[in-house]
């Protein structure tokens, strides 16, 4: 097994010759790293990508950030999902801005206090924006550890995540943004799940103990799948004279975005004009649109949608092509509809 040092100079010399050229590694401040490792919640590097530079170039800073309007944060952030985020992100820079000076603290306890912000972001700012003591521990990190100390470890215990943080800590060397980073890249690319990791690329193959025992995939612990719950949904595509109403969603999933009305369970096309919410409205014509479905992360929508011409506007948000591609942002789950 190998001492920290030699760990360390190990893995930053493998990461010198092996790791991903990416924008927010380019010029890493404190803003550009919590960016990027917001965006990489729940988002492929590839897709996160092209959005963090269109988001970076919209709002160069966090003072920027604070200034803009929801809306148009939410509108930056369409196609990446878990809008939850954006929000989050725009709290955090006017909680920046009024608390902070619109600089993000380099206290760790300070960070935690913003909105959005966890255990692992928080220690990926401390140590790859500030060079500070710290291990952000994410899946791959904590099956690099688990494989390399051959741990029975669980990526969904927190005593566990304490465990592999705890030893990587033993193995930190003198430059923690560089030794986080390559970890990342050693899980991304060569210590990989769900399959044949690459050992005979890996720069411990010959100290790693599950490698040694070719027991590597019997690491970590495998996580138990929760079955999704699927949920039945109409879509209404609500449409007068090119424009089609939106409605902002106040409760559930996607609450508080803009999107299609929808109403709980499927309903037959025979009986759609007779559907409460459609009560105010002078139908024309009905098209059926068929099935679709969306995954989100603990819940399945099973939707069934219907394009609704009506004689005339109610109340409401009514939007046509310009507006959808300048303004409102709505969720990949209605694309199929609108499309």
């Amino acid at each position: 097994m190998l001492m920290s040092m030699d760990f360390a100079s190990s893995l930053s010399e493998w990461y010198r010759e092996h790791r991903r050229i990416l924008p927010w590694r380019e010029d890493p401040t404190p803003y550009h790293v919590y960016l990027s490792e917001i965006m990489l919640q729940q988002t492929r590097v590839e897709q996160a990508r092209s959005y963090y530079l269109r988001f970076l170039d919209a709002y160069p800073t966090l003072s920027d950030l604070a200034k803009a309007d929801l809306e148009d944060v939410y509108k930056k952030w369409e196609g990446l999902g878990y809008y939850s985020r954006a929000r989050n992100l725009h709290l955090a820079a006017k909680a920046v801005v009024e608390r902070f000076g619109g600089e993000l603290p380099r206290s760790k306890a300070e960070l935690l206090s913003l909105p959005g912000i966890g255990e692992y972001t928080a220690s990926a700012i401390m140590a790859i924006a500030y060079g500070e003591k710290e291990v952000a521990i994410d899946g791959n990190l904590l099956r690099v550890y688990a494989r390399y100390r051959a741990l029975a470890l669980n990526p969904l215990e927190e005593k566990d995540k304490k465990t592999a943080k705890e030893g990587l800590l033993t193995l930190l060397g003198p430059d923690p943004s560089i030794f986080n980073q390559a970890l990342m890249d050693l899980g991304e690319l060569v210590c990989l799940p769900n399959g044949s990791p690459r050992c005979g690329d890996c720069p411990f193959r010959g100290t790693c103990l599950a490698h040694r025992e070719e027991k590597e995939t019997d690491y970590p612990l495998k996580k138990a799948k929760k079955e999704k719950k699927t949920e039945k949904l109409t879509v209404l595509l609500i449409v007068h004279e090119g424009k089609i109403l939106l409605q902002k969603r106040s409760k559930g999933l996607l609450s508080g975005l803009y999107g299609l009305p929808t109403i709980e369970g499927h309903v037959k096309e025979e009986n759609i004009k007779s559907v409460g919410d459609l009560q105010g409205f002078s139908i024309q014509n009905i098209i059926d649109l068929g099935k679709a479905k969306h995954v989100f992360t603990h819940r399945i929508w099973d939707m069934k949608g219907y394009r609704i011409e009506v004689a005339e506007k109610i109340e409401g948000i009514w939007a046509d092509q310009e507006d959808l591609k300048t303004h409102y942002a709505l969720p990949t789950a209605f694309s199929y509809f609108l499309n």
